[in-house]
């Protein structure tokens, strides 16, 4: 299938990059790596290129492969470490190695014009909410969607629901990031995103007064 050029949002964004973050287990059910699977498909219809964290393996190696499967580009990222390991996924068009997790993380906010985030472990977690710390401190504006496939986030977003009730952060702190149920919605949401207005945080306030 052919692809098409790189997308222009309803604002003044392009997203020409990707960034995918993901298990890198191959244990969990196939529900997870079909939509993996098809998220990538779906990005390498529309020409759009995916930076993620390097493996073939578990979602990581399907959305991959989705994405290859319709001939699109993919960049991994993966940390000196991991290499001689064989979980590197050798067929990317460009394999990035980077000397630390914390270099890795960086390269691929550098690399990437928007975040999906698939069900993951610990490493999935600690690499949004990354992005989430920077989103809340205005240091970034890139769109931000999770792929809540089987209801795999809704803890999370009750996690976060109960900071809010407990004044550990503001209302608006969900409207930083998008929860959707399909790689499409995943796709439409980052693609018409408009970031919203944040409010000050505590320490701008005290300063203000």
């Amino acid at each position: 299938m052919k692809k098409t050029s790189p997308i222009s949002p309803g604002n003044d964004m392009t997203i020409k990059t990707i960034c995918v973050f993901c298990a890198s287990s191959a244990s969990v059910d196939e529900i997870f790596k079909n939509a993996a699977m098809d998220l990538g498909i779906l990005m390498g219809q529309k020409g759009i290129d995916l930076v993620y964290g390097g493996a073939r393996i578990g979602l990581m190696g399907c959305v991959a492969r989705g994405v290859h499967q319709e001939s699109g580009r993919v960049v991994g990222v993966i940390p000196e470490f991991f290499m001689g390991k064989d979980i590197d996924y050798i067929e990317a068009d460009e394999l990035i190695i980077s000397q630390s997790m914390r270099e890795r993380k960086a390269e691929m906010d550098q690399l990437a014009d928007a975040f999906i985030v698939l069900p993951g472990g610990i490493g999935t977690l600690e690499e949004v909410t990354e992005i989430l710390s920077m989103k809340q401190l205005k240091l970034s504006q890139k769109p931000l969607v999770f792929l809540n496939i089987e209801g795999f986030f809704n803890p999370l977003v009750d996690y976060f629901k109960e900071m809010i009730d407990l004044k550990f952060a503001k209302k608006e702190t969900l409207n930083l990031f998008g929860v959707v149920s399909t790689p499409e919605e995943a796709l439409d949401y980052i693609l018409n995103f408009k970031a919203p207005q944040m409010p000050k945080k505590w320490f701008d306030e005290e300063a203000s007064t």
